[in-house]
């Protein structure tokens, strides 16, 4: 039982490895420039042949799905900056509506 309950902790690491999400450079989460953030996820983006959806849609989805995984966990300040690269990802994108 304790396997079992260990995996189920652990599902967002597994949609995160093995579904058609993009393929991140490492650590980009934890970066403190939100542009890099964004341009990093812009072109891991576009670079992909697994995404389901359009490059923006795909790119702010790994951005939101992090940040709601970390949820009250996450840092004011990482929480901060991760929001200015949604910010940053919109206008990359030259996306001004919020989605």
């Amino acid at each position: 039982m304790a396997s079992r309950e260990r995996k189920t902790d652990r599902w967002s690491q597994d949609v995160t490895q093995h579904s058609n999400a993009l393929d991140l450079e490492a650590g980009v989460f934890t970066w403190d420039d939100p542009k890099a953030i964004a341009r990093s996820l812009q072109s891991s983006a576009k670079a992909s042949a697994r995404r389901k959806t359009t490059p923006f849609r795909s790119a702010m989805s790994m951005l939101t799905f992090y940040i709601n995984r970390a949820g009250k966990d996450l840092p004011e300040t990482r929480r901060r900056v991760l929001e200015a690269a949604k910010d940053e990802l919109r206008k990359a994108f030259g996306r001004s509506d919020r989605v």
